[in-house]
């Protein structure tokens, strides 16, 4: 095969009907800058409807070309229907790469067509990078638990597969551009879906677990002597409006849940203010929070790395600190009253 046979880089638009998953948008407006550095032209591609100022939002992330997809078989996902329709679109208009969000259902699909395609597929990356030289795109991904960073190319076969994580790019509306539309019709034989939806229970959200879009964020590390210390750090991050994170290693003790724990074994973070405490500053964490606004460290060893990537830094036992901070906070919030 030729690389050179294979042209635009694609986006799947993940959507529920009414609203394009965010990891959709921030993947468009991280691919318009590869595709300005390679040539390809961006396309986005939607199965079933979408209403309008949604679809608006994708223009404005600079798409070149919409695949509009229709057909029996995509009522509600199935891994079925999906890796077979991005088989055959993938086969007619062999696109150099396809980007899917690291969500459940990018995670189920995106492997499967790859692998009927012959193809490599990247899973979770954190980091998209244009070679030059060879035309490859670089999937940047954590290893090892997240003590390491693997670089993973896809030097001969096409397309270029690859899901990346939510929340690791930011959605940067730009201007629009002429826009092609293509709409195709794929339809798959119901009967050939294995997997059917005999009833459905919405998961009770607990939002003080959802802090990807969080304003404030104060987070523990490895510093924290234990699960009885938290209080304060919650009370802490009530004042100030925000929510409570937490290192992998906080996690690994049972002290927070998984949700919790920012960085590249978990989540992406962008606040207009993160307070690190007891946070040592090891890469797989920092990574997590580099788009924060202001970065304020607490630590008790002023050597410790994090102070290296902060805005204000103080050294101190982390306890002491934060109940200084909430009596502060409780002082001026009393003034105000007054």
């Amino acid at each position: 095969m030729k690389k050179s046979d294979y042209q635009d880089m694609w986006v799947y638009i993940e959507h529920d009907g009414k609203a394009i998953h965010p990891v959709s948008l921030e993947l468009c407006s991280e691919v318009r800058k590869l595709c300005d550095a390679s040539g390809d032209k961006l396309a986005a591609v939607i199965v079933n409807d979408l209403p309008q100022e949604e679809v608006d939002k994708i223009l404005e992330a600079g798409v070149e070309k919409l695949i509009l997809v229709s057909g029996t078989g995509y009522e509600t996902f199935s891994v079925d229907a999906y890796s077979h329709l991005f088989t055959v679109l993938c086969k007619k208009y062999m696109p150099s790469a396809v980007f899917v969000g690291g969500t459940i259902a990018g995670r189920d699909f995106a492997p499967r067509f790859a692998c009927r395609l012959r193809t490599g597929c990247t899973s979770d990356a954190t980091q998209l990078v244009y070679d030059e030289k060879t035309g490859d795109i670089e999937f940047v991904e954590p290893a090892v638990g997240g003590k390491m960073m693997a670089v993973i190319t896809v030097p001969v076969l096409r397309p270029q597969v690859g899901t990346i994580r939510p929340g690791t790019f930011k959605y940067q509306p730009t201007w629009r551009r002429d826009c092609e539309v293509i709409r195709e019709t794929v339809d798959f034989p119901l009967d050939q879906i294995r997997t059917k939806i005999l009833s459905f229970t919405a998961e009770e959200f607990d939002d003080s677990l959802n802090i990807g879009d969080a304003e404030v964020v104060v987070c523990v590390g490895s510093g924290i002597k234990g699960s009885d210390s938290l209080p304060r750090y919650r009370k802490l991050a009530s004042l100030l409006g925000g929510k409570v994170g937490c290192t992998r290693p906080v996690f690994d003790r049972g002290i927070l849940p998984f949700k919790l724990v920012i960085g590249q074994s978990g989540v992406v973070v962008k606040p207009k203010l993160y307070i690190a405490f007891g946070v040592s500053g090891a890469v797989n964490h920092v990574t997590g929070i580099t788009d924060s606004d202001k970065i304020v460290a607490v630590n008790k060893d002023p050597d410790a790395a994090i102070f290296h990537y902060c805005d204000y830094g103080i050294v101190g036992d982390m306890d002491e600190i934060c109940d200084l901070m909430i009596s502060r906070l409780e002082a001026g919030q009393a003034e105000a009253a007054i």
